[in-house]
């Protein structure tokens, strides 16, 4: 089961005006399914997005990017589970366009006003017929309030839909920040986190957008990882559809632009641990922090290189404190010159290791103990400057091993 986290309640996922949303069953990989999501936007809206790195990106990502690029305004998303479109050469970036066609067809807008979005399994052509003949269905259903039916219907292998909603105040309007993603294995965003969305209604300019989905994702989605692995399809969109009623915030410098980030920030985070917290087989959820390094790059080296580490995952789930583990992710992260002697390492609130070694007053029952405990804090004191970083992981169980293996049954 994911590592405390709570069943997302339909009735505070607030709808954003200007969005709806609509949920089909088209039978993509298994029948009576939700599998299918039409996001549609309002003729205020403004999207903006970060993809993938991975070089082997999917079908659906580069037929994104090139519609964003397009420069027509953005009309409606198009989601699909059970198919990833990866690694599907010309016929699967032909299949992509020819869902964002069918849709737009339906939504009386141009093709190139629809951003395609697939996950599920890679190296299979996608089932365009199932796709468009879902549509008429998802369509049909199109409402502001269908978040948690939108949650549930991105999911893969993911135990439970993820969905954050808060509400705040900005020169004496309501703004709604409402997200929705999925993830639970592939999970080493170099952008975001594997298909993510979070929308507000508050009007957003396009650079000020832009500015926003970047730094939203840079103290979010790519800061966690579950497995190493970077997703062929990852996307994170943020949508501004302007029907708050309040003035449009295009200064990154003003108190309206910091005050929406930082909710939208927080929507993002919070998705963004949901997902490790659900990560395939999870039992654990471990918060890695990196202080007092030369630069943020170098504490987020030290954080994912502990992260990463399968024998600190794994010893994590067998409860096992078996720290030296740790020791050793630090000193192979890619410091060249970092001096072991002034780091210090703690578990929780005890003291691992000072001075190149282990601390003297580290006790093998202590570790033992926060080691147990289903949320666990790892904090590394690096003493070689002021920067910090946090990445968020978990550990690795014998489902992990399960769940990928039988992946594609």
């Amino acid at each position: 089961m994911p590592v405390n986290l709570a069943m997302p309640q339909p009735d505070q996922l607030h709808p954003v005006k200007g969005v709806s949303l609509g949920i089909a069953c088209a039978g993509i990989k298994k029948p009576g399914r939700k599998d299918l999501l039409v996001i549609r936007l309002g003729e205020k809206a403004r999207v903006a997005g970060v993809f993938t790195l991975n070089r082997f990106c999917a079908a659906p990502v580069i037929v994104a990017k090139a519609h964003l690029q397009g420069g027509k305004p953005i009309r409606a998303l198009l989601v699909n589970t059970g198919n990833a479109n990866a690694g599907t050469g010309e016929d699967g970036m032909a299949r992509a366009r020819q869902t964002c066609a069918s849709l737009a067809a339906l939504l009386g807008c141009a093709a190139e006003q629809v951003l395609p979005y697939s996950t599920g399994v890679i190296l299979e052509p996608l089932p365009l017929d199932k796709i468009v003949a879902g549509l008429p269905a998802a369509v049909a259903d199109l409402q502001e309030g269908n978040w948690f039916d939108a949650a549930q219907a991105i999911m893969t292998t993911d135990i439970q839909p993820k969905a954050v909603s808060k509400q705040i105040d900005i020169d004496g309007t309501i703004v709604t920040v409402t997200g929705i993603a999925k993830g639970s294995g592939m999970i080493h965003p170099n952008m975001a986190t594997m298909l993510g969305y979070v929308t507000t209604d508050a009007a957003v300019s396009q650079p000020a957008l832009d500015a926003m989905v970047r730094h939203a994702a840079d103290h979010s989605f790519n800061c966690i990882t579950v497995d190493g692995d970077t997703s062929t399809n990852d996307s994170f969109m943020l949508i501004a559809s302007g029907e708050a009623g309040l003035a449009e915030i295009s200064d990154p410098a003003s108190s309206q632009y910091a005050k929406l980030c930082d909710a939208v920030t927080q929507v993002a985070a919070q998705l963004a641990q949901a997902i490790v917290r659900d990560g395939e087989g999870a039992t654990k959820f471990m918060t890695i922090r990196v202080e007092g390094g030369a630069s943020r790059e170098e504490c987020r080296l030290v954080a994912y290189a502990i992260a990463h580490s399968p024998l600190v995952k794994t010893a994590f789930f067998a409860s096992d404190p078996n720290l030296g583990r740790i020791l050793a992710a630090i000193g192979y992260a890619g410091i060249a010159d970092l001096d072991v002697a002034k780091i210090r390492l703690y578990l929780g609130d005890v003291l691992v290791a000072e001075n190149g070694g282990r601390s003297a007053a580290y006790r093998e029952e202590d570790g033992a103990r926060i080691m147990k405990e289903a949320e666990i804090l790892v904090r590394v004191e690096l003493n070689r400057g002021t920067a910090d970083a946090t990445v968020w992981t978990c550990d690795f169980s014998y489902d992990y091993v399960k769940i990928n293996a039988e992946y594609r049954s």
